[in-house]
């Protein structure tokens, strides 16, 4: 049940506000608390540039990648959740971000989040938790995004205007 207040919680928190960095914010330090995970970065697709981006990333500025570019690329491309428990295997992974930031990536896990079209708007990005990502993550995550994607999708069209 404590779980299920401070999602209910959240939802109120998430639903006061239509700004995309606040809406962002709260979506990135909420996911982190679901997954135990260090950092958490919310990727927005930008189709007209052919890119993925965020203005919020623990530890670190703006992150650009292309599309098809690193594991988020590749959630983005397949629309479907990845973990990556060895990303220094995973020829996907973009090590030069870690080289950059001088953070090292364990372990990752990124989840689609889809707009009311069913197209992919964002990619939430959650790194290092103490243990390898499970399938559990993974469900709790889906079911997150789902969860989150109408107010995303809404904070985003707001910053369009």
């Amino acid at each position: 049940m404590k779980q299920l207040s401070k999602i209910a919680e959240f939802g109120k928190r998430l639903m006061a506000t239509d700004d995309m960095h606040k809406v962002i914010l709260l979506i990135s330090e909420q996911a982190k608390e679901l997954a135990g995970a260090q950092r958490c970065s919310i990727f927005i697709v930008d189709n007209d540039d052919e890119m993925l981006w965020t203005t919020h990333s623990d530890g670190m500025g703006k992150i650009i990648v292309a599309l098809d570019a690193g594991v988020v690329g590749a959630t983005y491309k397949s629309k479907t959740p990845q973990i990556v428990n060895k990303p220094y295997e995973d020829e996907r992974f973009l090590p030069n971000i870690d080289k950059k930031s001088g953070y090292i990536t364990e372990n990752m896990i990124t989840v689609p989040i889809f707009d009311s079209k069913r197209e992919v708007v964002g990619v939430i990005q959650l790194l290092n938790k103490e243990t390898d990502f499970s399938e559990e993550d993974l469900q709790t995550l889906t079911f997150f995004a789902n969860y989150v994607s109408g107010s995303l999708e809404l904070a985003l069209m707001a910053s369009q205007l």
